[in-house]
């Protein structure tokens, strides 16, 4: 026997082993993981369901003469803790504080909903019935609160719909720490689950002892991509503000798709992506397909360009620890930048000389500040190179203007008296460097929870664009579903302090315009 028959051999002999042990060894790794299953166990229509009642209906048709009840529904889903690790609270992943899950009924629109719970788990109604409550989102959108379970606890919602026909489309979505949410199925309604059936277990030791028997390799082929993936090469460029999120989205995109993209970032400002996205005719740069991100809308001119709105980009301005202010109202923050105040101490402070630490006419973080919180209004000229000595002597102030966040955030770390301007993360701990601290504008605090109802001002809806819309098998088109759509694409976005256009709130915030 040669030494390319003994490895064939041995390698079916030891495939053969793996294939046997691995549906037992998984199942019971699965168990000791968190898990949230859920399942659609009713989808039935309650009244006629049809444009004019037939000679016969099989239904006692009691809601055909109600208003709008003719399309109606009755979903009944349940959701179970089918792991062996309890979850608790703080377990669930998502950007609101209050919620955990959201099932979504694509099509059709929620009129009333109900919660049902076995005996046993009577104690978890408090929190359907006390805030936060179930809650419709959208018309078809309901979201879920953060309940805990016991292993093997579960509950139950029937959802009375309208619009669309039983059978359509239901989702539920979802993160939690260290464990997922997946869909299940049972065999009759009130069924655990197993991971693996007994059918399906027996079935790989059958194929398993088969394979062992017969010592063959087959050939070790690549698996498919997962269906959201598409190769190719992409440059991400744009908002220095947002490279933090897109260096992370890449890399998740790639570990999602088996390494396989080749994505790089490349962040200039948002001002100079645009502009060479748009001047580019479409024409890939050293063969990669070009997405530019913008903290804000693109000039009116470039009316090439194809645009998906990512997430609210929330900034904050900081001073130099030795400031001590916490607040500034907005109008005394006009006066700043006007030059109208140039020694804190007018401001309740100490007696130090204003230094505006600014960014330069490509950024998006200095063209949010001049929209948004100076009222159109645009920052004096600079008068220093070095934000130490001035190059202007008659310039009201000390103003200096650096590239890029980390540049601002280091100069007002160690400049007494300098106030500048950042995306929230950058500014906040840890990543904060020492010797700065945000302000809050009238007294709000840039909360992207809140964002919706708070008014806080210096925010922005962070853009990508293309040349032309991107086609949808395309890597560009991809990658923006998965920034905007998949859940650990909006938990990296929610990560770095951004509200993403794909949440309830998001889409709220995200579809207004101005």
């Amino acid at each position: 026997m040669s030494w390319l028959d003994i490895t064939f051999t041995a390698a079916g002999l030891l495939l053969g082993v793996v294939s046997v042990v691995a549906p037992f060894a998984t199942n019971w790794r699965a168990r000791r993981s968190r898990r949230i299953g859920f399942r659609k166990q009713m989808d039935i229509a309650i009244g006629h369901n049809g444009p004019v009642p037939g000679p016969v209906d099989a239904r006692l048709g009691l809601f055909n003469d109600l208003p709008a009840m003719r399309d109606a529904t009755l979903v009944l889903l349940r959701i179970e803790n089918d792991g062996s690790r309890h979850i608790e609270e703080s377990d669930y992943i998502d950007p609101s504080t209050q919620y955990g899950l959201t099932a979504e009924f694509p099509g059709r629109r929620i009129q009333a909903q109900d919660v049902t719970l076995p005996d046993e788990h009577a104690n978890l109604m408090g929190y359907f019935e006390n805030q936060p409550g179930l809650h419709v989102a959208a018309p078809g959108t309901l979201r879920i609160p953060r309940v805990p379970l016991k292993p093997g606890a579960h509950y139950k919602i029937l959802v009375l719909l309208t619009g669309g026909q039983e059978g359509d489309e239901v989702t539920v979505t979802g993160d939690l720490k260290d464990g997922k949410l997946h869909e299940n199925h049972s065999l009759t309604p009130d069924e655990k689950p197993p991971v693996f059936s007994r059918q399906a277990r027996w079935t790989t030791v059958v194929l398993g002892l088969a394979l062992m028997a017969a010592t063959t390799l087959p050939l070790l082929l690549p698996g498919p991509l997962p269906d959201d993936c598409e190769t190719g090469t992409l440059r991400l460029t744009g908002s220095t503000a947002f490279a933090p999120v897109l260096t992370e989205l890449a890399q998740k995109y790639r570990d999602h798709c088996g390494g396989e993209p080749d994505i790089t970032v490349a962040a200039h400002g948002s001002r100079t992506g645009v502009r060479e996205l748009a001047l580019s005719g479409g024409r890939p740069e050293q063969g990669a397909t070009v997405v530019a991100f913008s903290d804000g809308p693109r000039p009116a001119s470039y009316t090439r360009l194809g645009e998906s709105r990512i997430a609210v980009s929330l900034f904050t301005l900081v001073v130099h620890d030795d400031v001590r202010l916490t607040n500034l109202s907005v109008a005394d923050v006009r006066r700043l930048y006007r030059g109208e105040i140039r020694n804190w101490s007018r401001l309740g402070g100490p007696d130090l000389p204003v230094v505006l630490v600014s960014r330069t006419s490509g950024s998006g973080t200095r063209s949010a500040l001049t929209a948004r919180v100076l009222a159109g209004s645009d920052e004096p000229p600079a008068s220093s190179d070095d934000c130490v000595n001035r190059t202007v002597r008659t310039a009201p102030l000390l103003r200096c203007e650096l590239d890029s966040t980390e540049q601002v955030l280091d100069t007002v770390a160690r400049t007494p008296g300098a106030l500048g301007y950042s995306e929230l993360r950058a500014a906040s701990p840890p990543d904060a460097p020492h010797g700065l601290h945000r302000l809050t504008l009238d007294g709000r605090t840039p909360d992207p929870d809140r964002l919706d109802s708070s008014g806080y001002p210096y925010r922005e809806i962070e853009y990508a664009y293309t040349y032309g819309p991107p086609p949808a098998d395309s890597l560009a088109s991809s990658f923006l579903a998965y920034a905007v759509d998949n859940g650990t694409g909006k938990g990296v976005v929610a990560t770095h302090g951004h509200l993403p256009c794909g949440t309830p709130v998001g889409l709220r915030v995200c579809s207004r315009t101005g």
